[in-house]
């Protein structure tokens, strides 16, 4: 029997494990809406007694509204580089994510960015970077990586600069609004025109997540949410929102379970992936 690894993980970190058991357990369905073969090798690889601390929060209709989350941050990746062939991304929060590998169109520049401790766990487990694929082990608050990123998009690109799409999936919910808005604005300065591609919650579903977070003792508490994404729009002159999308909203048969939350439109739309351009 291979050796299992007992991550060491904590607070909003921690979170990355409930995201992949997630992925994992839907990867195996003969329906699955979203196939992530890795994620489904990573858990076995994982110390069980540490996921099984996250099957409260696994019931069906929850996976498949997480689920169909992560397959708009795919297909809207997908669709930008589409758009924009050898452009430049950066994965802001990606724990134990393969997006690159479900995504990766053969040109892209890809780049990984996380706290060091989730970085040296991802290093382990899913393997070191490739000639498009780099990693970035620090906080996104770390103006560092902004240089980093910047000096690397031109050296690997002397004629123009491409475009570049931030996705921050499960991130910025975990700020207050004060550093949201600091570093959308820093990203739009570092990198005018750029795509920015986030998730967040309605205040009265940031309410009743804390309020499971209190209760069942997992997960973290989230600390800003989002009433109208237009608000980013009066920040700064030049942000635009592109597209709004919202899982509860999908005609998916799985989620009759959350019939009562599409019925309500202040509920539906209590949490959603937003895309703006900066």
């Amino acid at each position: 029997m291979s050796e299992t690894t007992r991550p060491e993980l904590s607070g909003v970190p921690g979170t990355l494990l409930i995201t992949l058991y997630i992925r994992a357990i839907e990867s195996q369905r003969p329906d699955a809406l979203i196939k992530d073969e890795r994620a489904e090798a990573l858990v076995r690889r994982l110390d069980q007694e540490s996921l099984r601390k996250t099957l409260p929060l696994t019931e069906d209709s929850t996976r498949v509204v997480m689920i169909l989350k992560s397959r708009d941050f795919d297909r809207i990746a997908q669709d930008f580089l589409a758009r924009h062939p050898a452009a430049v991304v950066v994965h802001i929060g990606c724990g134990l994510d393969t997006r690159f590998e479900r995504v990766d169109d053969g040109r892209v520049e890809w780049y990984d960015l996380d706290l060091p401790d989730v970085i040296e766990l991802r290093r382990k487990l899913v393997g070191g970077e490739g000639a498009r694929h780099h990693f970035l082990a620090c906080s996104v608050l770390d103006s560092a990586w902004l240089s980093e990123v910047g000096a690397h998009r031109l050296g690997n690109h002397p004629v123009g600069t491409p475009p570049v799409l931030f996705l921050a999936e499960g991130v910025f919910m975990y700020f207050d609004e004060a550093r949201v808005k600091s570093l959308v604005l820093t990203l739009k300065e570092h990198f005018p025109g750029a795509e920015l591609v986030f998730d967040a919650y309605s205040p009265f579903l940031m309410w009743s997540h804390n309020r499971r977070v209190a209760r069942k003792k997992i997960g973290a508490p989230l600390h800003s949410a989002l009433k109208d994404p237009r608000d980013l729009e009066g920040w700064s002159d030049g942000i635009r929102l592109l597209d709004e999308r919202y899982p509860f909203q999908t005609p998916e048969p799985r989620i009759r379970r959350s019939l009562k939350v599409r019925i309500f439109a202040s509920l539906n739309k209590g949490l959603g992936v937003y895309h703006y351009q900066l």
